[in-house]
This record gives structure tokens, sequence and C-alpha cells, in this order.
């Protein structure tokens, strides 16, 4: 992609999701994804009602009068964004290709983020890690990891979401809330212990990225399809009933084999259609972990 083109695209998603950041989503995502804890921050006298766990034995006996210890939260955290960018994030039939979703809400995420003075970082995977991103604060950085989002090209095709998850696990030592964005369309059988031991150590969101013709195929005949992952053609007759069934019954069941698995490990998640808005959805999802 040539230079100018690839700025424009920048400055356009910048433009659309920074002003979606801090419209809409800047007040939901401060109470959504609270600071690691509370911090001391000074002592002052003793006053009627307050939680006498918090005397400050020391200073109390020092001035022979009752001091407490006052503790703020700690506001800053550390958000990691794990990336999607398998082979299968180029499927789109409507006016968006899944990693264009991917790309919009990553950007708002991140800008959320930096409004709240939280650091950001980003893990692009496959079936491998493809790159790391530290975490980081500042806009010069966002714009970084917009043109990555872009304009990133892994060097393979398939996904294994738990081996990105150990290597997040271990690269960032403290805990941190980390968005899996991806389709999730992996099969290896470790992930479900991958994604509870990251979630005992940090918060872990998923956000599943879906298109409609994903879920049901439409009665047009014959139809010549690519696994994107593999390279695999096969051809399916859509006009059958019981080829669209199969298909229909295969969706329903790894939607709720994921469903299973997020709540069993504790995982907020959250599924993103292409067709439709997911400003809504990431709302519903904020709001969701405030009242929790």
């Amino acid at each position: 992609m040539e230079t100018t083109d690839l700025l424009k695209k920048v400055r356009k998603i910048e433009i659309k999701t920074r002003g979606l950041s801090r419209n809409i989503f800047a007040g939901e995502y401060h109470s959504a994804f609270k600071g690691r804890g509370m911090a001391f921050s000074e002592v002052r006298e003793y006053q009627f009602g307050d939680d006498i766990r918090n005397i400050d034995w020391n200073v109390t006996a020092r001035y022979s009068h009752p001091y407490v210890k006052i503790f703020e939260e700690e506001r800053e955290l550390t958000v990691m964004l794990l990336i999607d960018v398998s082979g299968s994030r180029d499927f789109g039939t409507f006016e968006k290709f899944k990693k264009n979703i991917i790309t919009e809400i990553a950007a708002i995420l991140a800008f959320s983020a930096i409004q709240n003075n939280d650091k950001i970082g980003v893990i692009f995977f496959s079936n491998a890690v493809e790159k790391f991103i530290p975490p980081k604060k500042g806009k010069s950085h966002i714009l970084r990891i917009i043109r990555e989002l872009i304009e990133f090209q892994p060097e393979e095709k398939g996904t294994n979401i738990a081996e990105t998850l150990r290597y997040m696990t271990n690269a960032i030592k403290k805990r941190c809330t980390t968005f899996i964005i991806s389709d999730f369309m992996d099969d290896s059988s470790d992930f479900e212990m991958a994604l509870s031991i990251a979630n005992n150590k940090h918060d872990v969101v998923a956000l599943k990225i879906f298109d409609d013709r994903e879920r049901e195929l439409p009665p047009i005949g014959l139809i010549k399809l690519k696994d994107a992952e593999t390279g695999n053609y096969v051809v399916v007759d859509s006009s059958s009933y019981k080829t669209r069934k199969m298909y229909s019954d295969w969706w329903s069941k790894h939607v709720n084999e994921l469903d299973t698995m997020f709540k069993k490990c504790g995982v907020d998640y959250a599924m993103v259609n292409t067709n439709e808005d997911y400003v809504r959805t990431l709302m519903n999802l904020f709001k969701r972990r405030a009242l929790k």
C-alpha cells in the first residue's frame, strides 16, 4: 500500500473511532474496566463514621489522637489487544469484511484506553504470534497501532489462540485487561485450559466477529467454498435442505460450545455481526460489566 493511501486510511479510522470513544464509550469504559485496586494516598484525623480498620496506629501513637489512612482508586490499567490476523478474517458478504470490523473495534478500544490514561499494547496472532507491540501511552503510539491494523500481513493463515494466551501471560507480568478480538475458528484442544489460566491472572474479554453467511447458507445451488486457513476447496449443493441444515447445525454447535467455555472460564464476551452496528453491542457489554 502506498504511503499516501495508508495515511488516508489511518486518518479516516482515527476520526471515526476517536469520536466514538470520546463521545459514546468514555464513561462506560471507565465504569466497566476498573483499576488494579486501592492505593494509599494520605492520612487525616479520624472522623465519626470512619472505618476503624483504616486507623494508622503509628501516626495515632505519635500524636495521641486517632488518624486514618485514606485510599484512592489506582486507576491506571494496562490493556492488551489480541488481534486475530488469520486467513478467515478476510471473509465478508456485506459492506465490510471481518478484518474491517476488527480494525475499527481495536482502534476504539485503543483510544478509550488512552483517554483513561491506560497503557495499550497489541499482539497480532495467527497459528503463531506474528507481532508484539508492548504497552505504551500516547497518540503516536495509537497511530502506530492503527497503521499496523490496516497494513499488517501475517506469515501464517491458521489460528492458535491458546499459544497466543500463553505468550501474553508470560510477556505481561502485572494483571491487565485483555481483549481477544477474533472469529474464534480455533479447534485446538488446549484452548479452554489456556483461557482459564489467562483469566485467572488477567481480566480477559472475548469479542467474536462473525458474518451472517457463516451461520446459514443461501439456497443458490452449487457453491465452491474455500477454507481461508487451509486453502482447501469443497463444492456443496446449497439447494439441498439437508446440506443447509448440517451447516446451520454446525454453527449452532460452534456458538454453544464457545458460550459454555466462556462461562466456565468466567470470561465476559460479546458477538459482533459484520452486518450490524457494533456500537450497541459494545455498549451493552460495557454496561453488563459495570453492573458486576
